[in-house]
């Protein structure tokens, strides 16, 4: 049987909060403490938190011609990682304070794909490493035409260098089989294409 979480923010007490980095991203330092489940409140304790907004991914899919579109971009996290650090993804980006998701998405995928979007179908939402980090990104899937996509897209001012590859269903399942899609936001959006394809046939 399922239960509702037993604490809110109202069982957390913010003791001190500073700016510690601005920059591209923000990062802030919280002394706090909150109640136990044994009951009573923890010692007062210190934790980074690397500030971020919502972020939205889009999962680019044209069911009439099964083909899928996965961008391809550098990802500094990845460098060192004794593999390449050019990944396979779907389109993302970040929200701006209060703008709408849906406008988000598709935003991105003009700037990243050069497709104007129709229908979004919402695939999930999820906290990207809640261990540390505020970005929560939410998941959707595009129905479009993918016949003549492809190609290399981006915005200069935030230097962006994307390729999108658009690819057969079929090997985009075989290559999720053999582990080449490493992150997050692509391997669920795959997950739930697999899962939920036959809905569009």
């Amino acid at each position: 049987m399922s239960q509702q979480n037993q604490f809110t923010d109202a069982d957390v007490e913010v003791l001190e909060r500073q700016t510690v980095f601005q920059g591209f991203f923000k990062m802030a330092r919280l002394r706090l403490r909150h109640r136990l489940f044994a009951g009573g409140w923890s010692k007062p304790i210190v934790r980074e938190l690397f500030e971020r907004d919502a972020c939205v991914g889009v999962l680019l899919y044209d069911p009439q011609r099964s083909l899928v579109g996965l961008t391809e971009q550098f990802r500094i996290g990845v460098l060192g990682a004794r593999q390449s650090p050019w990944l396979f993804e779907v389109v993302a980006g970040m929200a701006e304070p209060d703008e709408d998701l849906e406008d988000v998405a598709r935003r991105e995928i003009w700037e990243e794909a050069g497709i104007r979007a129709g229908e979004l179908i919402p695939i999930c939402d999820y906290w990207t490493s809640p261990g540390g980090s505020s970005e929560r990104m939410y998941l959707f899937c595009a129905l479009v035409d993918l016949s003549n996509a492809g190609g290399l897209y981006g915005l200069d001012h935030e230097s962006e260098d994307i390729r999108l590859h658009v690819l057969p269903e079929d090997q985009v399942f075989e290559w999720f089989d053999k582990g080449r899609y490493n992150n997050a936001a692509t391997t669920i959006s795959l997950m739930w294409l697999r899962t939920n394809r036959q809905r569009f046939l």
